[in-house]
């Protein structure tokens, strides 16, 4: 009977887990440590949020990637602030690493105020995906 079984349970469980994943909350952590990178970041979380409107993402930096994030910070195609409120907006939720900020001698007032300001980015990242199931991706 247990021969008979086994077979079955498996296949139940291999036919049931797809389900079970994708009623799973999607949540993932991008990881920006060159703001060059940046606009390439945000347009990946804005289509990201287009095909999964209730994805929890985080965006966190560190070093060089910090700097989309600081006060006034703009690119050739302009200023970040408006980009990263609209996706605030969305429910994205962007880090920056403390340990760069001492670094490079800035203030918490130096960083934008939709940002929350964490010990260390790459420490920050880590317990997103060990700790609280967060996918990586890094653009």
């Amino acid at each position: 009977m247990t021969r008979i079984l086994t077979p079955f349970l498996a296949a139940l469980f291999l036919a049931t887990a797809p389900m079970a994943a994708s009623a799973a909350e999607e949540k993932v952590v991008y990881h920006v440590n060159d703001s060059a990178n940046a606009r390439v970041a945000m347009n990946n979380v804005n289509n990201h949020l287009n095909a999964a409107p209730d994805a929890k993402i985080v965006v966190v930096t560190h070093g060089k990637g910090i700097d989309f994030l600081l006060n006034d910070a703009k690119d050739d195609k302009g200023e970040y602030a408006p980009v990263v409120s609209a996706l605030k907006a969305k429910g994205v939720d962007f880090r920056v690493c403390n340990n760069t900020l001492k670094s490079r001698k800035l203030d918490a007032s130096a960083v934008n105020m939709e940002a929350t300001i964490v010990a260390s980015g790459v420490a920050e990242i880590g317990k997103l995906q060990a700790q609280e199931g967060y996918v990586y991706l890094k653009p």
